[in-house]
C-alpha cells in the first residue's frame, strides 16, 4: 500500500513492524454485543490470515458500558466453539472486564493487536463516551497495544456486513505496518446501506442528546422509563467531523486518546484558582 494518513500518523510508534516477524501476530478480538454477535464473527473472518486471533467477549449484550469494571463479582471464562481458525471465549463482565482478565488469563502473550466489534450501531460523536465497544479499545491502548474499534451504522442483528471488509482489512494491515503513536487508538465507524467511498480521518462531531427517556406505565398502574432520544449535531456543516462525512458515504477514522486531561485549560485553571505555576 501507497503512505496513508495512518503510515503518517504513526511517525512516533514505538510498536514492532509485524509484517518483518517471523512469528505470526497475535490478535485479541472482542466486542460488546457478546460472543455470538454477527458482527464479531466477521471482524474474526476479517483478520484471521493476517495472525493468529482469539477472541475474548461478554457472555451477554453490554452496550453502554464504557470502561466499567466488575469489582463486587466472581468473573467466569467460557470457551466455545471455534470461529474458523479462531479460539473464542466469553466472560461474564463488561467489554473491559474481557480486556483486562483475556490479557490475564487466556491470551498465551501480550497481543500484537487489539481489536472491537464490528459494533452493531454507531459509535460517531460523543458516543465514545459512552460506548463498551470503545471502553475495550482504550483499555488495550492503555495496556500499551495498538488498539482499533470498529462500528457499522445499522443496529439490527441481521445487518448486512459484507461492505465493510475491506476497509476493515486496508486499516488493520496499515496498522499493523506502521504501528500507531503512543497512547493513541483508532475509533473507525462505517456508513451502512451502502459502499462507501472512501475513509476519512475525522474529528469527533460536538453533539448532544435530547428527549433522552421515554415513559411508559407498568400494568399495575406505576411509570417507568426506557433510553431512547436524539442525536442532534451541533456542528453538521463542519467538514472535519466524523458525522459529516458518514453522511456522505465516507469511513471515519478518529484517532483517540485515554488521557483526558485538558491541558490547554491548565493556566485558566490556575489563575481561577489563584495558584502561581
Amino acid at each position: 500500500m501507497s503512505e496513508t494518513s495512518f503510515s503518517r500518523l504513526a511517525k512516533q510508534r514505538n510498536f514492532k513492524i509485524y509484517c518483518d516477524m517471523k512469528e505470526r501476530a497475535l490478535i485479541m478480538v472482542t466486542n460488546d454485543d457478546s460472543y455470538t454477535a454477527p458482527g464479531l464473527r466477521h471482524l474474526i473472518r476479517c483478520v484471521a490470515e493476517f495472525g493468529d486471533v482469539v477472541a475474548v467477549a461478554p457472555s451477554c449484550q453490554q452496550s453502554g458500558q464504557a470502561s466499567a469494571i466488575t469489582v463486587d463479582m466472581p468473573l467466569r471464562i467460557h470457551r466455545h466453539d471455534d470461529e474458523g481458525d479462531a479460539r473464542v471465549y466469553s466472560i461474564d463482565g463488561t467489554p473491559v472486564d474481557c480486556v483486562k482478565l483475556g490479557l490475564h488469563a487466556v491470551m498465551p502473550r501480550k497481543p500484537d493487536l487489539l481489536l472491537s466489534g464490528i459494533n452493531h450501531g454507531s459509535n460517531s460523536g460523543n458516543s465514545v463516551i459512552y460506548s463498551g465497544t470503545m471502553g475495550a479499545v482504550i483499555e488495550g491502548c492503555m495496556y500499551g497495544i495498538p488498539s482499533i474499534g470498529f462500528s457499522l451504522l445499522h443496529h439490527s442483528i441481521d445487518a448486512d456486513f459484507s461492505e465493510t471488509t475491506p476497509f476493515v482489512r486496508s486499516i488493520v494491515e496499515a496498522v499493523m505496518r506502521s504501528g500507531l503513536p503512543e497512547e493513541v487508538c483508532l475509533n473507525v465507524n462505517i456508513p451502512a446501506k451502502c459502499r462507501p467511498k472512501g475513509i476519512k480521518v475525522t474529528t469527533a462531531a460536538r453533539g448532544r442528546w435530547t428527549e433522552e427517556y421515554k415513559e411508559y406505565t407498568s400494568p399495575s398502574g406505576k411509570p417507568f422509563y426506557m433510553l431512547t432520544g436524539h442525536y442532534i449535531n451541533e456542528e453538521p456543516e463542519n467538514t472535519a467531523t466524523d458525522l459529516y462525512w458518514l453522511d456522505r458515504e465516507y469511513v471515519s477514522v478518529t484517532p483517540v486518546r485515554p488521557d483526558q486531561t485538558a491541558t490547554a485549560a491548565m493556566p485558566m485553571v490556575e489563575e481561577l484558582l489563584s495558584i502561581k505555576p
